[in-house]
C-alpha cells in the first residue's frame, strides 16, 4: 500500500511582504516623477511670467534630483534681475525639499552670491553658510527665513562702498500677521537681526561702534503688505508707499562698542521720494562715545556739523553724570535728525 502524495506548503506568504514593497515603491516613484515634473514646469512658468514683466532670469544648467525622498533642484550660473537694476547673481543655487512636504523649502548657494545695487555697483556675498527657508508657500504669506553666517561682503572695483564689511550672523524672518488670535492681515511681521557687525575702514559703521562691533536687532509690522511689487522699475517699496504702506509697531535694541539703545516707533514711512518719515524713539545708555565715533569717520554722508552738536549735548550730559539719555531720532525732509542736529540722509527704500 502506497502513501498519498504529501501536499507542499504554498510560499504565497513569504513572497506578500516583498510583492507589497515593490508596489508601494513602484508608487511613491511615479509620485516622485510626477512631482518633479510638476516642479520643472512651475520653474518655467514663474521664469517666463517675470520676463514678460521685465525681469531678467537666467541659468545656465538646470536638473532636478534627489529620488526617492527629496526634490532637490540645481541650478548653475544663475541670474535674476528685477527692472528696478537690482540683481542677484550666483555659480549655483540649490533648492531642496522633502517629496512628502513640497511646500517647504531650503535654498542654499554654497559658492557665494553677488547682489548688483542699483546705480551702486556690485558686491560679492560669501560666508560658511548663505540659506534661504520657505515654508507654507502655497499660502497667501509663507514664512520666510534668511540666514548668513559669517557673512563677508566685497564691493567690485566700480562699486560704491557698502556699509558692513563683514557679521557673526545676519538673520531676516517673515511671517504672516494675524490680527487678534487667528486671523491673517494683509501685513506682515518681519525681524532682522546683525549680530557682531564690523563697519568698513573709515566708514560710518566703524565710527559709530567705536572700531568695535555692532549687534542690532528689529522687530516691525508692514502694513499693506499685498503692495509690495516686485516688478516695478521704481522699486518694492514704490507701489506700496504710494497706496499707504507703513512699518508699525518698530521695536528693537542696538550695541554699539560701549554704546546701548532701545528703540520703538508706532509708525514710520516713506516719502514720495523714498526717504524714510517718522520718528524713533530712543532709551540710550552711554550715547557720547558712538556719537563721537561716528563723527570721526572719514568716509560716507556723515553731516559733521550735526554730529558734532549732538556729541556734545551728549557730552554735556554725561558731564553732569548721566549716562542715561531719552533721545528722539527724527526722520523728516529727507534727513535723519538727533533732535536739533542734522545727522545723515534719511534711509532711503526706492
Amino acid at each position: 500500500m502506497t502513501d498519498a502524495p504529501t501536499q507542499r506548503p504554498s510560499r504565497a506568504g513569504l513572497y506578500a511582504p516583498f510583492i507589497i514593497v515593490l508596489i508601494a515603491l513602484a508608487a511613491w516613484t511615479g509620485w516622485w516623477f510626477y512631482l518633479t515634473r510638476q516642479i520643472d514646469a512651475g520653474l518655467e512658468a514663474q521664469s517666463a511670467a517675470l520676463r514678460q514683466q521685465g525681469w531678467d532670469v537666467r541659468y545656465a544648467d538646470k536638473r532636478i534630483v534627489g529620488w526617492p525622498f527629496r526634490a532637490n533642484v540645481k541650478l548653475t550660473h544663475v541670474t535674476i534681475a528685477a527692472p528696478s537694476g537690482h540683481a542677484i547673481s550666483a555659480p549655483e543655487l540649490n533648492a531642496e525639499a522633502n517629496a512628502y512636504q513640497p511646500t517647504k523649502w531650503v535654498v542654499v548657494a554654497p559658492e557665494g552670491l553677488v547682489l548688483t545695487r542699483a546705480g551702486k555697483g556690485k558686491v560679492a556675498v560669501n560666508g560658511d553658510a548663505i540659506r534661504m527657508s520657505a515654508s507654507g508657500i502655497d499660502q497667501r504669506w509663507p514664512n520666510l527665513a534668511l540666514e548668513l553666517v559669517n557673512p563677508i561682503f566685497t564691493v567690485h572695483p566700480d562699486g560704491e562702498p557698502f556699509p558692513i564689511a563683514r557679521a557673526a550672523r545676519i538673520e531676516f524672518y517673515s511671517r504672516p500677521h494675524l490680527e487678534g488670535s487667528t486671523a491673517p492681515s494683509d501685513a506682515i511681521d518681519v525681524m532682522f537681526r546683525l549680530v557682531d557687525g564690523q563697519g568698513r575702514r573709515d566708514g560710518p559703521v566703524e565710527g559709530f561702534a567705536q572700531d568695535g562691533q555692532l549687534t542690532t536687532q528689529l522687530e516691525a509690522t508692514i502694513g499693506r503688505a499685498d503692495l509690495l511689487k516686485v516688478g516695478d522699475a521704481a522699486g518694492v517699496f514704490s507701489q506700496w508707499t504710494q497706496g499707504g504702506g507703513t512699518f508699525r509697531n518698530l521695536r528693537g535694541d542696538l550695541q554699539a562698542g560701549d554704546s546701548r539703545a532701545t528703540l520703538s516707533s508706532d509708525v514710520l514711512k516713506a516719502d514720495a521720494n523714498g526717504r524714510l518719515t517718522g520718528q524713533v524713539a530712543l532709551q540710550s545708555q552711554k550715547p557720547l562715545p558712538a556719537l563721537s565715533g561716528l563723527l570721526e569717520s572719514r568716509q560716507g554722508s556723515v553731516n559733521r556739523i550735526g554730529a558734532a552738536g549732538a556729541a556734545a549735548a551728549a557730552g554735556a550730559a554725561d558731564a553732569a553724570g548721566r549716562e542715561d539719555m531719552a533721545l528722539t531720532l527724527v526722520f523728516r525732509d529727507g534727513r535723519t535728525w538727533l533732535g536739533p542736529f542734522p545727522l545723515a540722509p534719511a534711509p532711503k527704500l526706492f
